[in-house]
């Protein structure tokens, strides 16, 4: 509305700030993070409350304990991964390696396999394992398309790790289907290793670069030589464990991790301590290093140590590892994607601090006491309410266009 200037003067007209486009179809289907951040975040959510409150509604042949790793590892974690990989290598390239249809059909092919896991049964089980094994296969050959036509060496190992994800995943699901237990946590360890790798990868390119871009004049190593080392001992740790080498592979592990916290030293941690959107970074990949060497502790059987049930270091590296980073990199990155501000506001501080407080929680439910099962359920609350805010503030700006 203009108002009238001091002394009659002619009308003072103020700006009008310009309305926000309607959500649109063909701008959620534009790149991968828009349709696959909100559905592992959302499905991360709604998964674990079913997990801890209606079991019931779990069945054979993926129910219980089975399900719910499953779950958090490819519905959740290996779901975000692909949205970022499906974004981040256009960046790479140049080249959108999926969208519109294409894109859809995938988003598509995730949400028959979370149905069709949790209906049960032999034939839905059987859709889901189709719709799932495609949905990884059709991501890993749409990012080896775009980085070989780039001619980007550099990301020829993306494809192969994505088809990883894949292959894990498959395993799983033939020894969930045959009820081998002992197989079927073994399939889930190596799983959490490749995915592990994928997690180290990404992050270790982007927090340093994320650093020195929000704060001139700071210099922070890109540690290429280190990196090098991380993933070839880490991908020997995968390979010592398709082989049945739990002792060597105990060794590469432990290697993998303790350069993982080396480099964590090295990018100037005091630094950031300042800025929650890398520091948030910053906590997930020292806890990654933390849970690798939990879990060479524990292939190493080293009895009487708080390593000695998986549970511990599979929580430290799937919730302080996964988790943590997730939560930093889906506000993050789609901030940068959509061309937001890089600024936080409050409700993205307040789903980090919720993260962190259902890691400590659920660390501390493992430990049997009187209090397990409230811990439980305050480690469940606090995890459901940071990704109910996440998808409250950021899926009105996932659908519409850039502005």
């Amino acid at each position: 509305m203009p108002r009238t200037a001091p002394g009659g003067a002619a009308p003072i007209r103020e700006p009008r700030r310009a309305p926000e486009s309607a959500p649109q179809w063909r701008a959620f289907l534009s790149l991968g993070f828009r349709p696959l951040y909100p559905a592992g975040c959302a499905w991360a959510a709604l998964s674990v409350c079913i997990w801890v409150f209606a079991p019931q509604w779990l069945s054979a042949p993926l129910q219980g304990v089975a399900w719910h790793a499953h779950e958090m590892l490819w519905g959740f974690v290996a779901t975000i991964a692909m949205g970022f990989l499906l974004t981040a290598s256009a960046t790479w390239t140049g080249i959108n390696p999926l969208q519109g249809p294409a894109l859809g059909a995938l988003c598509l092919l995730w949400a028959v396999a979370r149905a069709g896991y949790l209906a049960g049964g032999a034939a839905a089980f059987a859709v889901a394992c189709i719709a799932e094994t495609t949905f990884f296969l059709l991501g890993a050959a749409a990012l080896l398309r775009v980085i070989v036509q780039a001619k980007s060496r550099r990301n020829y190992g993306l494809p192969l790790l994505a088809a990883g994800l894949g292959i894990a995943n498959a395993l799983y699901l033939r020894a969930a289907s045959q009820g081998d237990y002992t197989a079927l946590m073994r399939h889930f360890e190596l799983g959490l290793i490749c995915m592990a790798v994928v997690a180290l990868l990404i992050a270790r390119r982007v927090i340093p670069f994320f650093a020195m871009r929000a704060l001139p004049g700071l210099d922070v190593p890109m540690l290429t030589r280190s990196g090098q080392a991380q993933m070839a001992l880490s991908v020997l740790a995968i390979a010592l464990g398709l082989l049945g080498q739990p002792g060597p592979m105990a060794a590469a592990l432990a290697l993998t991790g303790l350069v993982s916290l080396y480099q964590v030293a090295r990018w100037k941690p005091a630094a950031v301590a300042g800025r929650p959107i890398l520091w948030i970074l910053y906590a997930g990949y020292a806890a990654m290093g933390a849970g690798l060497l939990l879990a060479a502790a524990h292939l190493a059987g080293l009895d009487g140590a708080a390593s000695a049930r998986a549970a511990v270091h599979a929580h430290v590296i799937g919730m302080g590892g996964f988790a943590v980073l997730i939560i930093g990199m889906v506000t993050r990155t789609a901030l940068g994607h959509l061309g937001r501000p890089l600024a936080l506001d409050r409700s993205m501080v307040a789903s980090y601090a919720l993260v962190l407080a259902a890691v400590a929680l659920r660390l501390a439910a493992l430990w049997p006491s009187s209090a397990s099962l409230a811990l439980l359920h305050g480690a469940t609350a606090a995890w459901t309410a940071a990704f109910a805010l996440y998808l409250w503030r950021f899926v009105p700006m996932l659908l519409r266009p850039r502005p």
